[in-house]
């Protein structure tokens, strides 16, 4: 029954030690080398922006346009 306990141990400590260094490599392969991190995003476009909707008028405009209707409504 010993023997099965110390596998699990070894086990145990394997993947902890997998654990530990998968992000360590990573940082280090891509914080060290920024032409792998710019090769590695600069492949994808993460935002995409809708094409520009036409302005609403300004303020001043839509003044004009209610002062026009109101004429129009007054002058029959």
């Amino acid at each position: 029954m010993s023997s099965l306990g110390t596998s699990k141990g070894i086990l145990e400590i394997a993947k902890f030690g997998v654990y530990v260094t998968v992000p360590i490599v990573l940082m280090y392969t891509f914080a060290n080398n920024t032409k792998n991190l710019q090769k590695f995003m600069g492949n994808k476009s993460y935002i995409e922006y809708p094409p520009e909707a036409p302005r609403p008028p300004s303020p001043e405009e839509l003044r004009e346009k209610a002062r026009e209707l109101a004429r129009k409504r007054n002058n029959p």
